[in-house]
């Protein structure tokens, strides 16, 4: 597993301390530390659990549950698939079984070159243009191979 970009324990420290004084500051801090890291660290857990009052277990259960945290940096580009009923009816799930052959990777894994990572994600609310997805934060639409093939290959 690769470890997050410039880890600096106090750095973490700092980002822990300035989101910490937020309301419910458990999600705060992590989302954070990923801004600032690229990831969660794992190092930063035993820091946040103390800043918290609660344990390192609990602290690896947020970051566990939540699929939006990362043990490890993404790719140059995301791209997140809509994998909702709607979007699995009008082809989703060939685009996705696309997408993974095409990059040679499984959801939540980024591609050898450090282009891609793919995750899945459960409805964007772009029911009418599904199969979507979302590239860096773009809403796609109307996904098919060819167009997946495109979108691929624009990728730098």
């Amino acid at each position: 597993m690769a470890d997050c970009e410039s880890w600096n324990e106090d750095r973490a420290r700092g980002v822990i301390a300035a989101a910490a004084v937020k309301e419910g500051a458990a999600l705060p801090i992590l989302h954070a530390l990923q801004a600032v890291f690229g990831c969660v660290p794992i190092q930063a857990e035993p820091l946040v659990a103390a800043a918290l009052n609660i344990t390192r277990a609990e602290v690896h259960g947020i970051v566990t549950f939540y699929h939006e945290f990362r043990r490890t940096p993404p790719g140059r580009h995301v791209l997140r698939l809509c994998r909702a009923e709607a979007c699995q009816a009008v082809g989703g799930d060939a685009v996705g079984a696309h997408l993974r052959s095409a990059l040679a990777i499984d959801w939540h894994e980024t591609s050898r070159d450090g282009a891609v990572t793919l995750e899945p994600v459960f409805c964007l609310g772009l029911c009418a243009t599904g199969p979507s997805a979302l590239l860096d934060g773009d809403p796609v639409g109307r996904l098919d191979a060819a167009r997946v093939d495109r979108m691929l290959g624009s990728l730098t």
